[in-house]
């Protein structure tokens, strides 16, 4: 289960190192402030994810991912998707919004081997623990931490941005 967690942080990170807050303000709701931000998720950007496989949307609420301090940010994930085992730099802090999240602890994805974690599920990945993560129907989970971010894949051969 903590591996699944950081591997899902670490590729969300990953893929949004240089990436603004992911929210729209046009509408007027949202607002941010020196000192806050608020958001409804219809104002979220939703953007692709180099450091997962493809199918991943990423929306940064709170970073930017690739600097020191804190970080929030959304993966959106599509039915029948998998998250091969990885790893994370720092601790990562996993909430499921929607969907159900199957997440695991190891060095493969072995699906009898996981926890389902459905809406308001969490789960809490140690820096560097192992982990991976699949579901069935389309998923959305916050993570939450310290950044910078980052994923490692156990088999390098498993990480998108070397394809």
């Amino acid at each position: 289960m903590r591996n699944t967690l950081a591997t899902l942080s670490a590729a969300l990170a990953f893929c949004t190192i240089a990436a603004p807050v992911a929210f729209a303000q046009s509408s007027g709701h949202a607002g941010m402030a020196s000192d806050h931000m608020m958001a409804t998720p219809d104002e979220l950007k939703w953007v692709d994810i180099p450091s997962l496989p493809p199918g991943a949307k990423l929306a940064v609420i709170e970073g930017p991912l690739n600097q020191a301090g804190p970080i929030t940010f959304r993966l959106k994930l599509p039915a029948n998707y998998q998250i091969p085992a990885h790893w994370h730099p720092a601790i990562e802090h996993v909430t499921v919004i929607s969907g159900t999240f199957n997440m695991g602890a190891g060095d493969k994805l072995d699906p009898t081997k996981t926890k389902a974690l459905a809406a308001g599920g969490i789960a809490i990945m140690q820096p560097k623990t192992t982990h991976f993560a699949w579901n069935k129907e389309e998923t959305i989970v916050q993570v939450h931490g310290m950044g910078p971010w980052g994923v490692t894949y156990v088999n390098p051969a498993d990480d998108p941005r070397k394809k």
